[in-house]
């Protein structure tokens, strides 16, 4: 075995050896940067030509051009990012003398050698310079003029970019030549856009009649200089001399031959130089700081002969290439070769040794499989422990908390009974203007203030769990603020405290989830009044800040908190050590989390007494979409979906007993009996009351068909959802309204109920004088849905708008009741059988919803069928009562005219 690794790590030694090979052959290569400054001039693009063919002739230099595109930022960005790679060399032309001198700075002193060329920059921290000398260029320049021009002429020098080293010494190269003879008259100008009409060349050409020659500083300028002239005067004798002198159709050296110019200077890019330069710098050899590239004057005497020398020389460079090209090919071809015959030769070997290792390793692994099979089961049997404990731990948790969630709902059913009882008492004529109606008022004060403390308890679960999602609205805060000051306005009066509200802008709007902040204010205004004796100051003031953030203080002159305890307070279940009275400990830290909801923050100052300061965003910019709903809809939810409200006060007014005949009947589905007996014995006076525990609470509201249904969500067999979907669904019963009763409140119970179609959702403890005002409305709702479908019941179609269970229902029955109408046997007996129900069903479920007994409303259709035949004119009036299975013609008559005011002879003459 040890033999067989051995030969594994030579292997592996072996492969790592060549894989650094061809690492260190990666690190071997030469890396030259070239950051030029644009690419779309012909002069710049053959500079990268030449740079690209000369790297091209040593395989082992890597070049990489970048392009500035005339961006001083953009080329000091690509110089540091070369200075980043570590490049071996780095060559800049520069685009301004000053600015890239920090960074051509920064390369020399990491070590890396920098070539400028072309232009020279304002610092000697480089390593060569390598160009033209420009004031060469321009004395050359102007030695032409003065021998073509015999030192007599008017001459143009159009200077380009004249703010850069070339620019500038070539001026001062030509000025220094031409102010060597009196008689030549010299004009400087920029060059600027030759196209326009105000251009300054286009002014000096109109203000002189005689120009001599123009010297351009480059040979695009001179071109576009002599096609303005021709344009302007054909027949002008002006001699144009440029610089460049590129070989190629667009080049200096074409526009001698051609005629156009009278010379161009070469003005050589030294891209190859560049490179030759680079290695010699590399390779460590002693460079000058200087070096210069040589210029020559390129005229009509000597065009001919450069143009060829540059084609041989592109010729020459398009053979290099072409081999270069064919070299590398060959290469690759080598290189894929050779590590396909390694790849052979390794896998040869490997298969080899796994042969080998195979047959040692069956032997070892059946040796190791029996121990680690032993180890395995040890694991096992460990994990599945662990996992077992760690399953009854969280059960064991969960049953806890739902043990203590559950008993938190079930405390509301207890205190809707004394709520409900007390405040009930409270509205008596009895006791009012007693001693006896100020305690029952504390019970019910204390009982609300127990509801808070749950609902507390509540709300810090569900925090836990993070479902609070946040529903903010836009709102006025000083309204809303005011709002919840009311609560406690009966605490101040009575305790003597100075409870005031400061805003300057009291239209002031935010957008706030109103429950959650409702929450928050009651916290802080609870401990305040908590804290604050008699006598004392409680301040909330509102303010506008100029970060577009507002800033609610609620401040107090009670005990306040000790300084070292300050940053705990918003901790669950903190208590202060000056705090000797009863407290949760939960609120601060609920409150807390509801800002922090609303992305505004809570913080506490305490010096005399406590200031609490709630910072929120105004606008709604820093909320999701979904954490956003419109102000309707959020009243709407509060107020017409879920009803806790516990206010006493109520406007609701009692209405008198109603006689047993006129009363409508209540299903009560409730399996608290104290709780059953209270609804019953506070609605029997108005409704009908039939109760169920609801084991058997389906079969009792198809049985009765009552005209209401109020049922709670927890019950002894199926739950108050199921019950609810089950009734909306069947046809007998899914016009009855149902209200949901419960101590659930989450989100999520909500939302179910509205999925399943309940029509109110109440939640416990509740006001009994909302709870009748909600069945008052509903069974009002109901009756003007029953006006519409008395009134509508012969058009209704079954494409119409509503789609509902009822919709169903009438033109089902309705469309048995045409296809029967002209059979004499049809009874009320046969309808139901077709639909389903019995007689006693189809009575109650009809006069439900339309009003009518159903014989009443199979006589309607019938007479509505009676007025089509009369308009038709096809029968007269006794074979049409016959044929609908009247028993007289004078019975139907009279029918007839019950319901539509004229006799069926009136009727039928009127059509």
């Amino acid at each position: 075995m040890s033999r067989i690794y051995i030969i594994t790590i030579i292997l592996i030694l072996g492969y790592f050896l060549n894989s650094c090979d061809s690492a260190n052959k990666d690190e071997d290569s030469i890396t030259i940067g070239f950051s030029q400054i644009i690419n779309n001039d012909m002069w710049r693009t053959s500079m990268d030509h030449a740079m690209k063919v000369e790297a091209a002739l040593h395989p082992d230099v890597k070049l990489t051009i970048y392009n500035a595109d005339r961006k001083v930022k953009k080329q000091i960005e690509d110089i540091d990012k070369m200075i980043e790679q570590n490049m071996d060399v780095i060559i800049i032309a520069p685009y301004e003398s000053d600015s890239i001198i920090p960074v051509i700075e920064k390369a020399t002193r990491k070590g890396i050698p920098v070539i400028i060329v072309d232009r020279k920059v304002n610092t000697l921290n480089y390593t060569a310079f390598l160009g033209a000398d420009n004031v060469e260029v321009g004395k050359i320049a102007g030695k032409q003029i003065v021998s073509l021009s015999k030192g007599r002429a008017t001459v143009v020098e159009i200077r380009s970019e004249s703010v850069t080293s070339p620019g500038t010494e070539r001026s001062l190269g030509f000025k220094q030549i031409i102010d060597q003879f009196p008689g030549i008259h010299k004009i400087s100008i920029d060059a600027d856009d030759f196209n326009s009409a105000n251009s300054k060349y286009v002014k000096v050409l109109d203000s002189l009649p005689n120009i001599d020659y123009v010297f351009a500083f480059n040979d695009l300028i001179a071109y576009n200089a002599w096609k303005i002239s021709k344009k302007k005067k054909p027949n002008n004798k002006i001699k144009f001399i440029g610089v460049d002198g590129l070989n190629g159709t667009n080049g200096g050296l074409q526009f001698v031959k051609d005629g156009v110019f009278a010379g161009t200077i070469l003005y050589p890019t030294g891209g190859a130089e560049a490179i030759k330069l680079a290695l010699r710098i590399h390779n460590k050899e002693i460079v000058p700081k200087n070096n210069k590239l040589n210029t020559t004057l390129i005229d009509t005497l000597n065009a001919e002969i450069m143009s060829s020398q540059f084609d041989k020389i592109s010729l020459q460079q398009y053979d290099i290439e072409n081999q270069q090209n064919f070299i590398q090919d060959q290469l690759e071809r080598y290189s894929s070769q050779r590590n396909l015959l390694k790849i052979s030769i390794t896998l040869s070997i490997l298969l080899f040794l796994f042969a080998m290792h195979s047959i040692y390793s069956r032997i070892i692994i059946s040796r190791k499989k029996k121990e680690l099979e032993k180890t395995n089961e040890k694991v096992i049997s460990q994990r599945n422990k662990i996992e077992k404990f760690a399953e009854e731990l969280k059960q064991s948790n969960e049953i806890r908390l739902n043990f203590f969630m559950g008993l938190s709902h079930e405390f509301k059913t207890p205190l809707t009974l004394i709520m409900s009882y007390t405040e009930s008492l409270i509205e008596a004529d009895a006791i009012k203007g007693t001693k006896l109606i100020d305690e029952i008022k504390l019970i019910h004060k204390n009982s609300y203030r127990l509801l808070r403390l749950m609902n507390q308890l509540l709300d810090f679960r569900k925090m836990e769990e993070q479902k609070f999602v946040l529903r903010a609205s836009n709102t006025k805060i000083f309204d809303f603020t005011n709002e919840v000051m009311t609560n406690f306005r009966g605490e101040a009066t009575r305790r003597n405290i100075e409870f005031e509200l400061s805003c300057k802008n009291k239209n002031l709007e935010l957008f706030i989830d109103r429950s959650l902040m409702d929450k928050v204010y009651f916290n802080l205004l609870s401990n305040a009044f908590k804290f604050t004796p008699d006598n004392g100051k409680i301040n909330i003031s509102i303010v506008e800040n100029q970060d577009n953030t507002v800033k609610v203080s609620f401040k107090d002159s009670g005990i306040g908190i000790p300084e070292n305890e300050l940053s705990k307070v918003f901790n669950p279940f903190f208590r202060a050590s000056n705090n000797n009275k009863n407290s949760s400990g939960i609120g601060l830290h609920l409150s807390q989390e509801f800002v922090h909801l609303h992305h505004g923050k809570i913080e506490l100052k305490t010096k005399h007494g406590s200031e609490f300061i709630i910072t929120l965003l105004k606008g709604n910019s820093h909320l999701e979409s979904s954490e956003i709903i419109k102000t309707e809809e959020n009243q709407e939810l509060s107020s017409s979906l879920i009803i806790d409200n516990l206010d006493i006060e109520s406007d609701f007014i009692e209405v008198n007993s109603s006689s047993e005949s006129e009363k409508l009947s209540v299903l009560i589905i409730e399996d608290n009996n104290d709780l059953a007996t209270f609804l019953s014995s506070k609605l029997s006076n108005k409704y009908i009351i039939h109760t169920s525990d609801g084991s058997d609470a389906i079969e009792k509201a198809t049985e009765i068909v009552p005209d209401m249904i109020i049922c709670d969500i927890n019950l002894v067999d199926k739950d108050g959802f199921e019950i609810s979907s089950a009734l909306k669904k069947d046809l007998r019963s899914s016009h009855i309204p149902i209200i949901i009763l419960t101590a659930q409140s989450n989100k999520e119970s909500v939302l179910k109920g509205l999925q399943i179609g309940v029509d109110q959702y109440i939640t416990k403890p509740f006001s009994l004088s909302i709870l009748k005002q909600s069945i008052s409305s509903l069974l009002f709702n109901r009756e003007k849905l029953r006006y519409y479908y008395t009134n509508n019941i012969y058009r209704i179609e079954p494409e119409s708008a509503f789609g509902n269970q009822e919709q169903s229902f009438i033109t089902k029955m309705n469309d048995i009741i045409k296809m029967n109408v002209e059979n004499p046997k049809f009874s009320v007996e046969d309808l139901a059988k077709k639909m389903n129900v019995s007689r006693v069903q189809l009575y109650r479920k009809v006069k439900g919803i339309i009003g009518i007994n159903i014989s009443d409303h199979i006589n309607n259709v019938k007479l509505e069928k009676a007025a089509e035949l009369l308009k038709s004119n096809e029968m007269n009036i006794s074979e049409i009562a016959y044929s609908l299975g009247f028993s007289s013609p004078n019975y139907f008559s009279t029918a007839f005219k019950n319901k539509f005011g004229v006799s069926p002879k009136k009727f039928q003459l009127s059509m």
